[in-house]
């Protein structure tokens, strides 16, 4: 696939998958009537399903990144080349926002807000690294093995990591961004944005480190022959996981 493509996919993506954040989470506030359980509760389910439905339009086109941390993991991996990366991280980012305008759009909000959502604190940035390490290795090691299962995946590790980090696991560096341009339940003040993209950024090259050792492990001396068709049988899975980046290098 073509990189114009593949970053109109990226920004497609990343706009819709802001817009089904913030928008769930307002729509969340206004029905749940204080109930801040109910409103996060809606705004995960939303989440979450939206996830599994962007990821399975898109991941045969770009890879269905929508997050930084995937993008620069693919280059360390060397899937993606730098200059290809730049563009996604810019469609990425410029999408994130593009999805909260629409969100506010929809709601008769101002298009842009300044977020006074206090997120800061230890807490709050080791659930971010704790996040962003689970989403990576989750997404490196079924791309690797299983890639048909990457929607339902993500869409079922993000659900739960709403609910058991500190910080409702943003786990995206332009999600956090985008969300500090929303005073809505999804926002997080700008002060309080770098500390939250650090901890991802953490997170993602642990998942990383990880997962280049888990690789090197992974043929051990007396493996057997079924051990190795299982390995040709991932592998196949794995190149295809690649090809959307292949491709892209190619244009």
């Amino acid at each position: 696939m073509r990189l114009r493509q593949a970053v109109v996919a990226e920004f497609l993506g990343s706009a819709l998958l802001l817009a089904t954040v913030v928008g769930s989470g307002i729509m969340g506030e206004r029905l749940a009537s204080g109930n801040v359980a109910i409103a996060l509760l809606a705004n995960t389910l939303a989440t979450g399903a939206g996830l599994v439905a962007l990821i399975a339009t898109f991941i045969n086109i770009s890879g269905a990144h929508f997050n930084p941390l995937v993008t620069l993991a693919e280059v360390c991996l060397g899937k993606l080349r730098w200059k290809h990366a730049g563009a996604y991280i810019a469609a990425q980012a410029v999408g994130a926002i593009a999805g909260v305008i629409a969100a506010h759009g929809m709601f008769n909000l101002p298009l842009i807000e300044t977020s006074h959502h206090v997120r800061t604190g230890l807490s709050q940035w080791w659930s971010e690294v704790v996040a962003s390490f689970g989403l990576l290795t989750v997404i490196l090691n079924v791309a690797k093995r299983r890639i048909e299962f990457i929607p339902a995946a993500v869409g079922g590790y993000i659900t739960a990591a709403y609910w058991f980090t500190a910080s409702t696991s943003f786990a995206n560096p332009t999600v956090a961004i985008a969300r500090s341009l929303t005073d809505t339940f999804a926002g997080i003040r700008p002060v309080d944005a770098p500390g939250f993209i650090v901890s991802e950024l953490v997170g993602g090259a642990l998942a990383v480190l990880l997962f280049r050792w888990m690789e090197q492990a992974h043929v051990l001396p007396g493996t057997t022959a079924a051990t190795d068709h299982k390995a040709d049988a991932t592998a196949g899975a794995a190149r295809q996981h690649d090809e959307p980046a292949k491709q892209t290098d190619e244009a």
